[in-house]
C-alpha cells in the first residue's frame, strides 16, 4: 500500500476508533429508527465494533513496514515510533472533538439522541486508547533502542508526567530512534554488498589485545561488537586473555605465550595484533623484550598511552600508605576474578611519563614489524560523565585527550590519525572499544575497525 494512502486512511481511522462509543450510538439511532428487532441490533454493533477495532489490534503489533530485513529489534523499535506518532496524532484529533463537538452534542444538536452517560464513556475510552498508543510506543523503544543511553530513559520517566515537557520528550526520543533505524537499515545493506567479499580475511590471524582493568570474559566481550563484524567479513580472530592487573612485562609473558597457541592452531607464521590502552605496551614488550617479532607481521595500538599520562603523574603524589591499600583492595577484588598476579599499583605506575619513557628505552620497535596507531578524541567534559575530570586535567596538561590519554601520547610508529564524530561529543577512550554497544551521530565503530582491518589486509599483513 502506498504510504501516502496509508497515512490518509489512519488520519480517518484513529478518530473514528476513539470515537468508538459516539460512532456505536449513531448506528443505533439509525438502526432503531428502521425498527429492526433488538436482537439484529445489538448483532449488528458487535460486528460494526470488532470492524472498527481489529485494524486497532493489527496496528499495535504491527505498527511499521520495514522494506529492508532488518533485526527484530529495529523492526519492533521503528514500531514503537510510529506509535507513538499515532498516539500524537490522537490526542490532536480528539482534542478537536472534545472541543468541537461535544459542546453540540452535549446540548442535544448532533444525528441522533446521544446520552450524556454515552458522552462521558466515550471521552474515557478515547484517552485509554490514546494513552495506550503512547503507552505501547514509549515501552517498545525504551527497550529495545541503544541510543537511549541510560540517563535519557530517566528523562523519559521522570517527564512523562509533566505536560508539554512530555512531548517534547517524546518527539526526541522518535528523531532518536529514526536515526538508529537508519543507522542500522544502511549497515544491513552495506553487509548484504559485502557478503562475499572476506574484506578483512588478512594473510595472518588477528590477536585483539584489551587494557587494564579488564579481561577477555566469555559473556562480556571486552571489545563489544566489533569481533563480531570483523567475523563477519572474513576475520580469522583471537584474544590476548592476559591479565586484568598485570605489570607490562607480566602481560607481556601471556601475550608471548598466547601467540604461540594460535600459531600452533592455525598452523599460520604470524598473527596480527590489535591492541587498545595499556595492551599496546604488553604487546610491543612481548615483541621487543620477549623476542616475539619473528611472529608479529603488525601492532595496531589504539588510544595507547606510549608517552603515558600527566594525569597519572599527579595520581602517583597521592600519599604513599593511602595508593597501597587501594592497591590491596583491587588486587585481592581481581583475585577472585581471576588474576594470578595482579598488581594494581606497579601496572599504574607504568602509566606514569617517567615511566613510560623507561619503557619506551627498553621497548625500541623491531625491524619486520609493521606500527601504527590510532587515537579518539572527546570534545567537551560532559561528553563521558564518567572521564570528565580527568578529561580537563589531561587538557590542560597536555591538550586534546579521550579521557585517559593525550593525542600526543597516543602517537606511535605510523599515526593513522584521530577519531571523533560531526556532533558536539566526541569519542572518547571507551567508545573506541564499543564499552556502551551505542551508535554516534558521525562515528560508526565496527565500521572504523572493518576499515583498519581491510587495510592491512590490502597491505599484505
Amino acid at each position: 500500500m502506498n504510504k501516502w494512502l496509508r497515512r490518509a486512511l489512519l488520519a480517518v481511522y484513529l478518530p473514528a476508533v476513539q470515537n468508538l462509543v459516539l460512532i456505536l450510538q449513531q448506528i443505533k439511532s439509525w438502526l432503531l429508527i428502521r425498527e429492526l428487532p433488538m436482537v439484529v441490533v445489538w448483532q449488528f454493533l458487535l460486528l460494526a465494533a470488532i470492524l472498527l477495532l481489529l485494524p486497532g489490534m493489527y496496528l499495535h503489533l504491527a505498527p511499521a513496514r520495514d522494506k529492508v530485513l532488518t533485526a527484530l529489534r529495529l523492526r519492533v523499535m521503528l514500531g514503537g515510533r510510529s506509535l507513538i506518532y499515532c498516539g500524537l496524532y490522537g490526542m490532536a484529533a480528539q482534542a478537536a472533538v472534545f472541543f468541537g463537538l461535544y459542546p453540540r452534542l452535549w446540548a442535544g444538536e448532533g444525528m441522533g439522541p446521544v446520552s450524556i452517560p454515552g458522552l462521558i464513556i466515550n471521552g474515557v475510552w478515547a484517552v485509554a486508547a490514546v494513552f495506550l498508543f503512547l503507552a505501547n510506543g514509549v515501552v517498545r523503544i525504551f527497550c529495545t533502542s541503544r541510543r537511549l543511553s541510560i540517563v535519557r530513559r530517566l528523562v523519559m520517566l521522570l517527564t512523562m508526567w509533566i505536560p508539554l515537557v512530555n512531548l517534547g520528550v517524546l518527539l526526541y526520543a522518535c528523531r532518536l530512534v529514526y536515526e538508529e533505524y537508519d543507522f542500522e537499515r544502511d549497515k544491513t545493506q552495506l553487509r548484504e554488498l559485502r557478503r562475499d567479499t572476506e574484506l578483512c580475511a588478512t594473510r595472518y590471524p588477528l590477536l585483539l589485545v584489551h587494557g587494564i582493568g579488564f579481561r577477555d570474559l566469555r559473556y562480556f566481550n571486552y571489545w563489544g561488537r566489533i569481533p563480531r563484524e570483523l567475523k563477519r567479513n572474513g576475520a580469522v580472530l583471537y584474544y590476548g586473555n592476559q591479565e586484568a592487573l598485570g605489570t607490562v612485562a607480566c602481560n607481556g609473558e601471556d601475550i608471548r605465550q598466547r601467540i604461540f597457541q594460535i600459531l600452533e592452531e592455525t598452523g599460520s607464521e604470524k598473527v596480527n595484533i590489535i591492541a587498545h590502552s595499556k595492551g599496546g605496551l604488553d604487546a610491543r614488550y612481548a615483541i621487543s623484550k620477549l623476542e616475539m617479532a619473528p611472529y608479529v607481521a603488525s601492532l595496531t595500538t589504539i588510544n595507547t598511552p606510549h608517552g603515558g599520562c600527566r594525569f597519572v603523574d599527579e595520581a602517583c603524589k597521592l600519599p604513599e600508605g593511602l595508593y597501597r591499600f587501594v592497591a590491596a583492595c583491587f588486587d585481592r577484588s581481581f583475585r577472585k576474578l581471576g588474576d594470578k598476579n595482579p598488581d594494581f599499583y606497579t601496572a599504574t605506575h607504568q602509566f606514569s611519563t617517567g615511566e613510560t619513557a623507561r619503557l619506551n628505552e627498553e621497548m625500541p620497535d623491531k625491524p619486520g614489524v609493521y606500527y601504527q596507531s590510532y587515537m579518539s578524541k572527546m570534545k567537551h567534559a560532559w561528553s563521558h560523565l564518567l572521564l570528565s575530570i580527568p578529561y580537563c586535567m589531561i587538557r590542560h596538561l597536555e591538550g586534546e585527550n579521550d579521557g585517559l590519554v593525550s593525542i600526543s601520547s597516543a602517537k606511535w610508529g605510523e599515526f593513522q590519525g584521530v577519531f571523533t564524530n560531526s556532533h558536539t561529543r566526541g569519542i572518547s577512550h571507551g567508545d573506541m572499544i564499543d564499552l556502551k554497544r551505542e551508535d554516534y551521530r558521525g562515528f560508526d565503530v565496527t565500521e572504523t575497525y572493518v576499515q583498519i582491518v581491510s587495510e592491512l589486509k590490502r597491505k599484505g599483513f
